[in-house]
């Protein structure tokens, strides 16, 4: 298995504790202004389960990409000025930027954040998702074709800025999230 849903993989067992990557999303419904966290984590003590989230008792490292609509009018603010549900915590010297074809904007850290000792994955609605991606040789390019897909297909963003920006951030997760 290549990935799964996070919360059906923790109710049927199959959340690995030695190593794993956690895709979310959060949509807005109004507009295709959308957000992405990645986590890898590794060496899981504890998972604890409440009715919204789980909280992974380890190390994570954390990265996050903006898709932005060229319309969105704080375009200028920096992201972790924004307000909280258009909040995403990085500035923008801080990130690697590719303007699409649609004049959309994608964002996403040079650097992970580090989630020290623990960190907490909510349970996504509406159509908002998060995923657990399992450690195999393929890892990385999963990850590039399911944010391809998902940036086309949930964001808006062009078949081939989604393909590049998904390309740039799996050789990114590679370089930076692995665990040794």
């Amino acid at each position: 298995m290549k990935a799964m849903d996070l919360f059906e993989a923790y109710a049927q067992n199959k959340l690995p504790m030695d190593e794993g990557y956690i895709i979310s999303s959060f949509f807005k419904e109004d507009s295709t202004y959308s957000i992405y966290e990645i986590v890898s984590y590794a060496s899981v003590k504890d998972i604890y389960s409440t009715s919204d989230s789980l909280t992974f008792q380890t190390n994570g490292k954390k990265l996050f990409l903006l898709a932005e609509p060229s319309n969105y009018h704080q375009k200028t603010t920096e992201p972790y000025c924004r307000p909280k549900e258009y909040m995403v915590p990085f500035r923008f010297k801080e990130t690697e930027h590719i303007v699409c074809k649609n004049q959309m904007n994608i964002y996403f850290g040079k650097e992970p954040q580090q989630a020290i000792s623990a960190f907490t994955v909510f349970h996504p609605e509406g159509i908002n998702f998060s995923f657990l991606f399992y450690v195999r040789p393929d890892l990385f390019d999963t990850i590039e074709k399911f944010l391809t897909q998902t940036l086309n297909q949930e964001a808006g963003v062009p078949r081939i800025d989604a393909a590049r920006a998904a390309k740039r951030l799996a050789v990114l997760c590679k370089e930076k999230l692995t665990w040794n």
